[in-house]
């Protein structure tokens, strides 16, 4: 998904320097780059967050939980990683009604005609991607607490 996502950003920048150069030489510009700029950059997006979930690559506030025991650290990470999980995967669930609806009504961009319900789908594959990796971060948590419990049961 990281790749696709690169492949995105990677087209939006040919498209823009191909309208400007057929804008400015040819006094054609593409039709509806606009458009396909904003589909492809939130696509791009979306495709990448996983990547940068699993890499650890969000903003957090490590710098207060490092200070904590262990098992509140994961105990918090379990509850952020719940949290997230809900979140993101009713993100996922709104975003495949909204493009369903979309498909339904058969709604196209405003200057290039293009159906608007294919961007919409890759979006809420990119964040159901993210809810994997929280899901997957959520069951290692797990993991941490119930192995923190187990070593102390065996421990005399």
């Amino acid at each position: 998904m990281d790749k696709l996502a690169g492949i995105c950003i990677f087209s939006v920048m040919l498209l823009i320097v191909a309208n400007i150069v057929l804008r400015t030489v040819f006094n054609q510009p593409i039709l509806g780059t606009y458009e396909l700029v904003g589909f492809l950059t939130a696509i791009g997006v979306a495709l990448a967050l996983a990547h940068c979930a699993f890499q650890e690559g969000h903003i957090a506030v490590s710098f207060i939980m490092e200070h904590f025991p262990q098992k509140i650290q994961s105990i918090t990470a379990v509850i952020v990683n719940a949290a997230s999980l809900m979140l993101w995967a009713a993100t996922v669930w709104s975003l495949g009604k909204f493009g369903h609806a979309m498909k339904i009504k058969e709604l196209v961009s405003p200057s290039a005609e293009i159906p608007v319900y294919p961007f919409i789908y890759l979006v809420a594959f990119g964040m159901l991607g993210l809810c994997l990796v929280l899901l997957f971060k959520l069951l290692v948590s797990f993991r941490e607490i119930l192995g923190n419990v187990t070593a102390k049961k065996v421990a005399p």
